[in-house]
């Protein structure tokens, strides 16, 4: 079968075989649990819950603000120790719900729990889709279990999935994409949901498709994940309208602009959204976390996250849940290597993730990994003049001149920056990666982008308020 692909991008070592084969295990919560406020794009969740609280686990602790906002569950029993400033990955504080765990994970709902139904039942994915429930509910009502259950995209962009489960017109959805790509080096825990949790991946992509009556489904996998392209290959003979299509393993294929136009060649920009181009995009953890809230009414509490490196002693895919720390997860992974002084941890891959600065920072939603390596590729070499080899050009998948964006936006020439369409870059890291000078390029073109998108913004708001202002100065006149 054809691999499917986009133009340009790099062809990094992927790094997998860390991983790939040891199958998820679902480890406990231990410590006190912590939980942002704001662990997904949009509004902040509003506590519920106050300080001396006894809550269960599965039980909602953050209610959603508005449309573009989800909810927060706690994946433990115990007590409302603190609702306060917390540190996370980012740096900065954020306003955390803190839950003293009791340790005997007490559930408001056995249905809740991660383990729930049990697995071994070859048919349970079937079972659970039969049932009179779900048989009836209608379009609104998929959407609204998505919402309730507090899900995101899983795949690191933490987008409400019931808002992008919402287009502006469902009936203009052609192709209902599922992003089974993970094309950052190291990571491998959709890999594993794929073989293990396939059934839960199909069903789910079935009830998601009543939300598009016109759409099809296309599964999105890179050819370095032959197993898991056999297996739903195999599978989803008996489903209708859903088709696994192998793409070639490039990075950042798992890109959306870069997923949608390999799949279905339309293009993408800024400007647009997939929904501008008859399209839906979402991730595999996304689908099977949607499938058991459609069926079990289940919330998002726990997530799967790869624990790997050289620095790493048994690399692993941990089902992990929502609250507890960096540093715990590592623990449950087996730790470190006895010999090793990680010169780098990250949380997410290796080419967009970000760098951990230490370990007692609370997982999200969003948390795909820890990464720990014991040399930093990054800072081995220091930057040099750009030489002006025009391989980031190559390497951009948005056709963009990284050397010359970079000098734009370094030099504060923000005008300049977006008439070369800076605002394009994705921030993929591509041209870093090809770069002989190693430059910082990403880390100038994220600044270019911050600095202009901000200039872009009021400058909107200047025009907003001059044309309200002229309709008004009008009428007095009159």
């Amino acid at each position: 079968m054809k691999k499917l692909t986009f133009k340009r991008g790099i062809h990094p070592s992927d790094e997998k075989y860390f991983s790939k084969d040891i199958p998820i295990r679902l480890i406990p919560a231990t410590g006190d649990m912590v939980y942002p406020l704001s662990q997904h794009i949009g509004a902040p969740a509003t506590p519920i819950v106050s300080v001396g609280d006894e809550v269960l686990a599965g039980q909602k602790i953050a209610e959603a603000t508005g449309f573009v906002s989800v909810p927060i569950y706690s994946a433990v029993s115990g007590k409302i120790k603190a609702i306060a400033p917390h540190q996370t990955t980012t740096g900065e504080n954020a306003t955390c719900i803190i839950i003293q765990n009791d340790g005997q994970n007490r559930w408001i709902n056995d249905t809740y729990r991660p383990d729930y139904p049990d697995r071994s039942d070859s048919d349970y994915a079937e079972k659970l889709m039969s049932s009179e429930r779900v048989k009836h509910m209608t379009a609104a009502d998929i959407r609204a279990a998505v919402r309730e259950a507090g899900l995101v995209g899983l795949g690191g962009a933490g987008f409400p999935a019931a808002v992008k489960l919402t287009p502006p017109d469902d009936g203009k959805i052609e192709y209902f994409i599922v992003n089974a790509a993970e094309c950052e080096p190291y990571l491998t825990s959709d890999d594993r949901l794929m073989l293990e949790r396939g059934d839960e991946l199909l069903y789910g992509c079935e009830i998601l498709l009543r939300l598009f009556p016109n759409a099809k489904c296309l599964i999105g996998i890179e050819a370095n994940k032959q197993d898991a392209i056999r297996s739903l290959s195999e599978k989803a003979e008996k489903h209708q309208n859903i088709f696994v299509k192998p793409l070639k393993a490039k990075y950042p294929q798992g890109g959306e602009r870069m997923l949608i136009y390999a799949l279905t060649k339309r293009k993408l920009n800024s400007t647009l959204l997939p929904s501008n181009v008859g399209c839906v995009v979402i991730n595999v953890a996304t689908v099977i976390t949607a499938f058991r809230a459609v069926t079990l009414g289940q919330p998002l509490t726990h997530r799967i996250m790869t624990v790997t490196g050289d620095a790493v002693a048994s690399p692993c895919n941990l089902e992990v849940p929502i609250g507890i720390s960096y540093d715990r997860v590592l623990e449950a992974a087996g730790g470190l290597s006895p010999d090793a002084d990680p010169e780098k941890l990250i949380t997410g891959g290796p080419m967009m993730g970000t760098a951990l600065f230490r370990l007692d920072l609370p997982v999200t939603k969003t948390s795909a990994s820890i990464l720990a390596m014991r040399r930093d590729p990054v800072a081995i070499d220091d930057p040099t003049p750009c030489i002006h080899c025009g391989r980031c050009l190559s390497a951009c998948p948005e056709r963009l001149v990284p050397q010359t964006l970079s000098a734009a936006a370094e030099n504060d020439e923000f005008d300049r920056f977006e008439a070369l369409g800076g605002m394009e870059c994705i921030e993929c890291g591509s041209c870093a990666y090809v770069c002989p000078a190693k430059r910082h390029l990403v880390q100038s073109m994220r600044y270019g982008k911050r600095q202009t998108g901000a200039i872009i913004r009021a400058r909107k708001a200047a025009e907003a308020a001059k044309a309200k202002e002229e309709p008004e100065k009008g009428g007095k006149e009159a």
